[in-house]
C-alpha cells in the first residue's frame, strides 16, 4: 500500500504543470519561447524550452499545438503512425490508443544531424480532443547526440528503461491552454 501511494504522489509530482507562459514537466522547468499561428492547420502552436534554450538549439521541449479543423483524435494519430513508420529515419516505439476517451499517445526516435552533431530524437504525443473546438497535440522531446555505436546501445537502453514513463505522464498530464501570443526566440 505504502509503494501504491509513493507512486501516485510520484506521478502527480512530474505531471505537466501550466504556469502561464511556463510548462514544469519531469522536475524541469520550461519557458514558452515560441509561439505563432499555423495558418496550414488554422490553429496555434506553442513551444516551451529549459533556459537558455530555443527553438535552434534545444535539447529537450515541450510543445502544445492547437488543430481547430481535426476533430478525430484517434484518426489523426492512426494516419502520423503511418507517417512514422513509413519514414527512413523514425522508428516507431509504441502508440496506444484509448477508444472509450478518445485520445491516442505515441513515441518514436528519429535519427538526425545538425551541426556536424549525430543525435536521436525521442519524441512522444498525445492527441486528444480539444476543450472547446479540434483537437489539441501535447509533446515531449528529447535530443541524444552521440558519435559512436557504444553511446548509441546507452541512448537505446534509456529509451527503453523511460518510455513508459513519459507515455503516462503525458497521459495523466492535464493538457496546458495554447497562447495566442506571437513569440519567435
Amino acid at each position: 500500500m505504502k509503494k501504491l501511494i509513493l507512486t501516485i504522489l510520484a506521478l502527480f509530482c512530474s505531471q505537466m504543470i501550466s504556469f502561464s507562459e511556463e510548462i514544469y514537466f519531469d522536475n524541469e522547468n520550461y519557458k514558452l519561447k515560441f509561439s505563432a499561428a499555423a495558418p496550414s492547420t488554422g490553429g496555434y502552436g506553442n513551444e516551451y524550452f529549459k533556459g537558455n534554450e530555443g527553438v535552434l538549439d534545444w535539447t529537450k521541449m515541450v510543445g502544445v499545438y492547437h488543430y481547430p479543423n481535426e476533430n478525430d483524435p484517434l484518426k489523426y494519430a492512426d494516419n502520423f503512425d503511418e507517417i512514422v513508420e513509413n519514414s527512413e529515419n523514425c522508428v516507431l516505439l509504441k502508440i496506444v490508443e484509448n477508444k472509450k476517451d478518445d485520445k491516442a499517445v505515441m513515441s518514436f526516435l528519429v535519427n538526425g544531424c545538425e551541426q556536424s552533431k549525430k543525435y536521436f530524437e525521442y519524441d512522444v504525443y498525445k492527441f486528444e480532443k480539444h476543450n472547446s473546438k479540434g483537437m489539441i497535440v501535447s509533446k515531449y522531446a528529447k535530443k541524444y547526440f552521440f558519435s559512436n555505436n557504444n553511446e548509441i546501445e546507452n541512448i537505446a537502453k534509456q529509451v527503453k528503461e523511460n518510455n513508459d514513463k513519459y507515455l503516462e505522464m503525458l497521459i495523466i498530464s492535464q493538457t496546458p491552454d495554447v497562447i495566442e501570443k506571437d513569440i519567435k526566440n
